[in-house]
């Protein structure tokens, strides 16, 4: 009897416990303030040098075709975008988005574009593949350059009716015709798991983003 009573209290306790866990959300600014310390306060960059550590160990065994390629995402994959964000309360203003995106000024990742030239130097093509739109490829492609991504077989933009599709659907679409076209994608660099679901993705690596999530 004094069991099942000891058992009784011990259920109820976990029953209070659950029923008083608070679901709110958390504050907006408490939320924007916990990012905003956690990218200056170099831990978003420690937390990126374990990925690339990663990524590169993952990489450093795979032999390479003449036809082996690795499509990088753009946008806060390999250009970093966080001061606009920060412009942008950590919202989305699109008129500042495209004024930031028309000058050019997102500066390299620093460790992707390490981990960009250590692909180019094992011998691996590489390939962008953004969800930016037809009209910004010129201003994409130089600030690609201006950041020190100087070497690629092409950049892949939207145009047309893909603006209607999801990020996904669009990206593995585009994988799919790569195949078609004779590359072996040997692996996918994106910030959100839209960049790297779905076929023909090879090695999947997954670069950290706190500041959005598109699916």
């Amino acid at each position: 009897m004094k069991l099942l009573f000891n058992a009784a209290i011990i259920f109820s306790i976990v029953f209070i416990l659950i029923g008083c866990k608070d679901d709110r959300p958390v504050n907006l600014t408490k939320a924007r303030e916990e990012v905003k310390e956690y990218y200056e306060s170099g831990k978003f960059n420690e937390e990126l040098t374990e990925v690339i550590k990663d990524a590169k160990e993952k990489f450093a065994g795979i032999g390479v075709k003449e036809n082996s390629v690795v499509i990088f995402d753009v946008d806060e994959t390999v250009l970093d975008n966080y001061e606009l964000a920060k412009l942008m309360g950590f919202g989305y203003v699109y008129k500042m988005n495209k004024e930031w995106n028309s000058e050019m000024k997102a500066p390299a990742i620093a460790g992707v574009k390490d981990f960009y030239d250590f692909l180019l130097k094992k011998g691996f093509k590489i390939i962008f593949l953004t969800g930016r739109n037809f009209p910004e490829y010129e201003a994409t492609y130089n600030n690609l350059k201006k950041a020190g991504y100087t070497v690629f077989d092409t950049l892949i933009t939207q145009i047309g009716d893909e603006k209607k599709m999801k990020a996904l659907e669009f990206k593995d679409s585009k994988r799919a015709w790569l195949v078609n076209q004779g590359y072996e994608i040997a692996g996918t660099v994106g910030d959100q798991w839209s960049d790297l679901e779905g076929e023909h993705h090879g090695i999947q690596i997954k670069i950290p983003n706190y500041l959005y999530k598109i699916k």
